[in-house]
C-alpha cells in the first residue's frame, strides 16, 4: 500500500513513512493510492467479533508489509485493553430507528481515544526499530491534546507539545492537558483560535530546516493514520445494525471534517453507508459550503461544543481531492484561493458529487441546549454538547424519516463539560472514577502569544532532538 499526497508533488510513500511525516513535504495531505475493498462477508462478520479483532482486519491491508501481524495485534490489544466498556464503542437505541454510538469510554472520555491510542503504540514501535526519537506537534480544540497527551505521556522516543486556544477549552479539557506530571509533554496555550494553533502547525511541517532538525510527527487529523484508524468504529456498529445486507445512514459532528471523512473512506472500501450527515455548530462553514459551493472562512465564534469552534476544515482537502477526480492542480487552485482570499468556489461538477453523499445542517447554542433537555427528558441519555449538535441535526435529516437505522456519533462523556449540562437539565455528570481528583492536580502550561516564530524558539528549546543553544 502506499500513500499519495493530494498536492501532487510529493512521490508516494509507504505506511511508516506516512505515520511519521503526518503532513506530505509539499504540503498536501496523504491519502491511499487505492481503498482496499472488504467483502459482504467480512463486513457481515464483525458483528460476532470484538471490536479488536474487527480493528485486526480492516487495518491490516494499509499496514501491510510493515507492521508485522503477530506485532499489529498486541498493539491493538493495548491500545483497548483500558477502555470502560467491554464493547469498545457500544450502541445506544433512542428511537425506533434511532441509534448513538458512545464513542467515550476510552481514558479521556473522547472518540480520539480510538485512534490515538494505537498511533502512539505504533510510533512507538516505529521509533524504537530506527532507533530514533521524534517531536510530536499537534493543535487541539480540547479533546485531541488530552487523547495525545494520555497516549503518549512518558514514551522514550518521542517529546509532544499541544497547541490549544487559551480559555477556549472547557475546564476539563484543559485540566487534562495540563496536569500531565511527565516529563515529555508540554501543553502550550496559544493566545489565538483553534485556526491559529493548526495553521501554525502545518507552518512547523512546511518549514524544512526545523521539521528536519526536530523530526517532526503530527498527530492531528492532517495524519492520515488518524483518520484509517476511525473507520473501523463505522464497520463495527454498522455490522451489528445489519450491514452488509441493510444500508445505515451517520450523523457526524464535525469541524475539522476528519471523523465524518473516515466514514466516507469506509464506504469506499465497501461498507454500504446511506447517506452522511455532517452536523456543525454556529461555525457553519461546512453547512454554508454544501448549501452554496462557496467555502468562505468566517470569524470563528466560541460556543458550549468548542471542538467544534473550527472555521478551515482540513480535512475538507481530501474530500475535495477526490471530488475532483483526484486532480492536484485543480485542488492547488482551491488551497492558493483561500491562502490570498481566505475562500474559493467549488465547480458544479464536484460540487454535485459532494451533495450526492453528504448532508449538512447548522445547530444554533439555542438548539443544542434544547437538545442536551429533551434527550435527557425522553430517553435519560445524557449528552454532551457535541453529540447533542448531532442529535439536533438527525431530527432535520430525511435520513430520519428513512426505514434504515440513523447513527449518531456520541463523540464525548458529558462530563467534559458539566456547565453546559448542568444549564439545560439540571444534572452536574460526575467524572468517571479514574479522574477523580482531576480539579485537585498541579497544573503546568505555558502561555504563548500568537506567533509563529516565539513558538518555534519554545519548541527547538525544548525538544530534545535539539542541540544545546542551536539556532535554525
Amino acid at each position: 500500500m502506499k500513500y499519495i499526497s493530494t498536492r501532487g508533488a510529493a512521490p508516494p510513500v509507504s505506511f511508516t513513512e506516512m505515520l511519521l511525516a503526518g503532513l506530505a513535504p509539499d504540503g498536501g495531505l496523504y491519502l491511499p493510492q487505492d481503498y482496499p475493498q472488504l467483502s459482504p462477508d467480512a463486513i457481515a462478520g464483525f458483528a460476532g467479533k470484538s471490536y479488536e479483532a474487527g480493528a485486526l482486519a480492516i487495518l491490516t491491508p494499509f499496514v501491510a508489509g510493515e507492521i508485522e501481524a503477530g506485532a499489529m495485534r498486541e498493539m491493538i490489544a493495548a491500545a483497548y485493553k483500558n477502555f470502560r466498556h467491554p464493547a469498545v464503542a457500544p450502541l445506544t437505541q433512542l428511537d425506533s430507528n434511532l441509534f448513538v454510538l458512545e464513542l467515550f469510554h476510552g481514558p479521556t472520555l473522547s472518540f480520539k481515544d480510538l485512534a490515538m491510542q494505537l498511533i502512539a503504540k505504533l510510533l512507538d514501535h516505529v521509533l524504537k526499530a530506527r532507533g530514533e526519537r521524534a517531536t510530536i506537534i499537534g493543535a487541539t480544540s480540547g479533546d485531541t491534546g488530552a487523547a495525545a497527551i494520555e497516549a503518549f505521556a512518558g514514551l522514550a522516543q518521542v517529546d509532544v507539545f499541544v497547541l490549544y486556544p487559551h480559555g477556549r477549552v472547557s475546564e476539563v479539557q484543559r485540566r487534562q492537558m495540563t496536569t500531565a506530571e511527565a516529563q515529555n509533554i508540554y501543553a502550550i496555550a496559544l493566545e489565538g483560535t483553534f485556526d491559529d494553533a493548526q495553521a501554525c502547525v502545518k507552518n512547523m511541517f512546511n518549514h524544512s530546516a526545523l521539521r528536519e532538525k526536530l523530526n517532526l510527527c503530527g498527530i492531528n487529523s492532517i495524519n492520515l493514520a488518524r483518520i484509517l484508524f476511525q473507520t473501523v468504529y463505522y464497520f463495527t456498529s454498522a455490522a451489528v445494525l445489519g450491514a452488509p445486507y441493510r444500508k445505515i445512514s451517520f450523523v457526524v459532528p464535525t469541524g475539522n471534517f476528519g471523523d465524518i471523512l473516515a466514514c466516507w473512506m469506509a464506504k469506499r472500501m465497501g461498507l454500504p453507508v446511506d447517506r452522511l450527515v455532517i452536523a456543525t455548530n454556529s461555525n457553519d462553514i461546512l453547512a454554508r459550503t454544501l448549501a452554496s459551493g462557496d467555502y468562505i472562512v468566517d470569524t470563528v465564534q466560541p460556543t458550549q461544543s468548542p471542538s467544534m469552534d473550527i472555521q478551515v476544515s482540513s480535512n475538507f482537502e481530501r474530500l475535495l481531492f477526490e471530488a475532483h477526480g483526484r486532480d492536484a492542480g485543480a485542488l492547488c487552485r482551491l488551497m492558493a484561493g483561500l491562502r490570498q482570499s481566505h475562500g474559493f468556489t467549488i465547480e458544479p461538477g464536484p460540487l454535485r458529487a459532494i451533495r450526492a453523499e453528504f448532508d449538512a445542517f447548522r445547530v444554533a447554542e439555542a438548539e443544542t441546549t434544547q437538545e442536551i433537555a429533551r434527550s435527557w427528558r425522553e430517553t435519560g441519555f445524557l449528552a454532551d454538547p457535541h453529540t447533542a449538535v448531532g442529535l439536533s441535526a438527525a431530527r432535520k435529516s430525511k435520513a430520519q424519516a428513512s426505514d434504515r437505522p440513523l447513527v449518531v456519533l456520541s463523540t464525548a462523556h458529558p462530563a467534559k463539560f458539566p456547565a453546559a449540562i448542568a444549564r439545560a437539565t439540571g444534572v452536574r455528570p460526575d467524572l468517571p472514577g479514574h479522574l477523580a481528583g482531576l480539579f485537585e492536580r498541579k497544573e503546568r502550561f505555558s502561555i504563548l502569544p500568537n506567533d509563529q516564530h516565539e513558538i518555534e524558539r519554545f519548541i527547538h528549546a525544548r525538544a530534545a532532538r535539539a542541540s544545546s543553544g542551536a539556532a535554525l
